[in-house]
């Protein structure tokens, strides 16, 4: 299996670092039967995170029609309305700015082939597309998530249900073919949970015991009966 983790100009390290390492580390654990990489919808280049300045250089472009995982992290920037602040300090030129909001900075990637490769890649029945944080807002505003349930950071999850996904407040949901994570932090417990899933317990057992890390709360799928009364 192979997977691929998409960078964009403004995402947040932390969304692509988390599951990079927990899955490149299944793929030493299974001997080879994962590998990562980090992609962009141009191709092979140096890209800018919105923090501090933190490039990753991307070895490949996008591609819809490889087996696998497609994961896409969100952007790392202000917090709040693009409204917030003057036209001038919003990126009014069109040039993308490390310190926009993260609405701005998603929004932009919408701009880009991005859309049009993730939308391929969501019809492919061989791909399994995850998303960590704004990840999810990408796709839900790109038209690609509606009735679908998903999660995304938790003062996303309005925007989230406007565009017509079932928004799940839970830390990682699984909706099949679809699989999303809360919180920056939540990059580490979907990564695992796509081991787990994909690979098998033992080896995100093993991973995660590496780590240091428990993963928290419980994934969240349609399976079962529905709650009442809460």
């Amino acid at each position: 299996m192979h997977a691929q983790i998409v960078l964009f100009d403004g995402f947040d390290p932390l969304d692509v670092i988390a599951p990079f390492e927990v899955l490149h580390a299944g793929g030493t654990a299974s001997n080879g039967a994962l590998g990562v990489e980090l992609v962009t919808a141009e191709g092979p280049r140096a890209v800018i995170s919105g923090t501090g300045g933190l490039a990753l250089h991307a070895t490949a472009a996008l591609d819809p029609t490889r087996p696998g995982i497609v994961l896409v992290p969100g952007a790392s920037g202000r917090v709040g309305e693009p409204g917030d602040l003057p036209d001038q300090e919003a990126g009014a030129s069109g040039e993308w700015r490390p310190d926009e909001f993260v609405p701005v900075l998603l929004g932009r990637a919408l701009t880009t082939e991005l859309p049009g490769l993730l939308r391929a890649a969501m019809a492919n029945p061989r791909i399994i597309v995850a998303a960590v944080c704004g990840g999810s807002l990408v796709l839900a505003m790109a038209g690609l998530l509606e009735d679908r349930c998903a999660t995304t950071h938790h003062l996303g999850l309005d925007l989230l249900d406007a565009t017509g996904v079932h928004a799940v407040a839970a830390r990682v949901v699984d909706d099949g073919d679809l699989v999303t994570g809360a919180g920056v932090t939540s990059g580490l417990d979907l990564g695992l949970y796509l081991l787990e899933r994909e690979v098998g317990p033992q080896i995100a057992h093993a991973v995660e015991s590496l780590f240091a890390h428990e993963r928290r709360g419980t994934v969240w799928r349609r399976d079962g009966l529905v709650p009442v009364g809460f």
